[in-house]
């Protein structure tokens, strides 16, 4: 992005600006008020990114602005943020515009949210109040020339605490005293963590410094806006680790995810050259993002599991319950929850193969160790079928993270051959796919309740066992013999 230095703290930029953004700056600046682009969407302009929304910052009050724009819904008068529609002439699409009055924050309370809030029409008074440098700059759409159009506009920029400069050094820097920033927003410590990672930054000494002398603001901080910030890290970072390990150099991950420190200079004799930690982080950075939390706990087990001889032996069934225990903590859903655990529990299933040019002896230790079809579907049961590609891309981030393993590919490729051939026959893999269901069962006299969901659970094991059982003639007689 072409930038150009005009004064101090001035810069001159040409970029362009989205008609529907433009239409609320022309609308403010037509009412006598003044209207800035603020915070991560011009931070991004600047690196060269399209940002996926546009803040803005003005003089008007929300109700000043509740007033000028009809379609406005007031998101958080308290804070001074007003929610502006902005429709296209043909009335598709619609865009939200998040529209926030000048103000001041002080005394804030629960490490979170201050108490008091006063409106200001400086703004230098708003700016110094943010979080970060390059969040701490104002473009200046309302004396701009804005007339719709899509064309390359020069556009000033505001910048008081040089976030430009803290831009092109990629640093993370605090807005003016670091250690104040952090006692105001205990979450601002995660933040700046969880931004390093997403943008390939440094935290600047100082501000990391403050950090871990206000570890125990951030301690107030609700585990849910915790837990939202550990999901920004994995999904929007290309190396989500280098935000974990500025949590662990900091203090923050004792805080949230102790466990993890556990498995900090946690050595594996056999068949790594990582520690725990280590291993976790590589297996993170290499997973999708939507496998990049079981990825980061998979092995979270292994301290707790050691043997003498270097295995681990039970550290998938301890991390599934590890898994469960951190993710409760950060408030995850009970669905997400059980989807990561799964991930975490079956993590080390092994599928035996044969070679083309395999021995005799190969050849019989196979037979005695490979799958039957009801081995493959017990396994897809047990994952959960929606699991399954999921659990395989664990596995090879898993074995990428580590080229000293034993894991072959063929080993993925050969079981999903074998699913992919049972799932176009007709199966039962849930309690939901039998034939018969809990109003059959009492027609038969079992009543409601533990007996009957014993029941059902047995009949399902029958099924996977032959599917050719799965029929109601056959479903009831086996009921019947199992209530006596």
């Amino acid at each position: 992005m072409n930038i150009k230095k005009i004064d101090q703290h001035i810069y001159e930029i040409e970029l362009i600006i989205p008609e529907y953004v433009q239409t609320v700056a022309r609308i403010l600046s037509k009412e006598g008020f003044k209207c800035y682009l603020v915070g991560g969407a011009l931070r991004d302009l600047v690196m060269g990114i399209l940002p996926d929304d546009y803040d803005l910052a003005t003089d008007a009050l929300p109700d000043q602005m509740l007033n000028i724009f009809p379609k406005a819904v007031s998101t958080g008068a308290k804070f001074g943020t007003v929610t502006v529609i902005i429709r296209e002439k043909d009335g598709y699409p619609t865009y939200q515009v998040e529209v926030t009055t000048f103000r001041s924050d002080e005394k804030y309370v629960d490490g979170r949210w201050p108490s008091t809030v006063e409106f200001v029409k400086n703004l230098d008074e708003d700016l110094k109040r943010r979080d970060f440098t390059w969040n701490s700059m104002a473009m200046d759409l309302a004396s701009a020339d804005l007339d719709g159009s899509k064309d390359l506009k020069k556009m000033t920029i505001y910048d008081p605490f040089d976030g430009i400069i803290d831009l092109n050094n990629k640093i993370v820097r605090s807005t003016g005293v670091a250690e104040q920033r952090f006692s105001e927003d205990g979450l601002r410590a995660l933040r700046a963590c969880r931004l390093a990672a997403e943008l390939g930054f440094d935290i600047e000494e100082k501000t990391f410094k403050a950090i871990t002398k206000t570890l125990a603001v951030s301690a107030q901080v609700s585990m849910e806006r915790v837990r939202d910030e550990i999901v920004k890290l994995l999904n929007k970072s290309e190396k989500p680790s280098i935000g974990i390990e500025f949590m662990r150099k900091s203090g923050l991950l004792k805080l949230f995810i102790p466990e993890l420190l556990e498995g900090v200079g946690f050595d594996q004799p056999i068949f790594h050259k990582e520690d725990v930690y280590k291993h976790l982080l590589s297996t993170m950075d290499l997973a999708p993002v939507n496998i990049r939390l079981a990825a980061l706990l998979h092995d979270i087990g292994k301290p707790r599991k050691a043997m003498a001889d270097g295995h681990f032996y039970g550290h998938d069934i301890e991390g599934e319950k590890i898994t469960r225990e951190v993710m409760q903590r950060l408030r995850f859903s009970r669905a997400e929850i059980d989807r990561v655990a799964r991930l975490v529990k079956f993590h080390m299933f092994y599928y035996p193969i044969v070679s083309e040019n395999a021995s005799e002896k190969d050849i019989e230790i196979y037979e005695s160790k490979k799958w039957t079809d009801s081995a493959v579907r017990r396994f897809i049961a047990r994952v959960g079928e929606e699991n399954i590609d999921d659990l395989f891309s664990l596995r090879i981030a898993d074995a990428s993270s580590n080229p000293d393993g034993i894991f072959q590919p063929a080993e993925i490729e050969q079981l999903q051959e074998r699913i992919s051939e049972i799932r176009q026959k007709d199966m039962a893999l849930k309690i939901n796919d039998l034939k018969i269901d809990g109003n059959d069962l009492a027609e038969l006299g079992i009543e409601k309740g533990p007996l009957m969901g014993i029941i059902l659970k047995d009949l399902l094991e029958k099924v996977i066992d032959d599917p050719s059982m799965n029929t109601k003639d056959q479903l009831l007689d086996l009921a019947k013999s199992m209530k006596k």
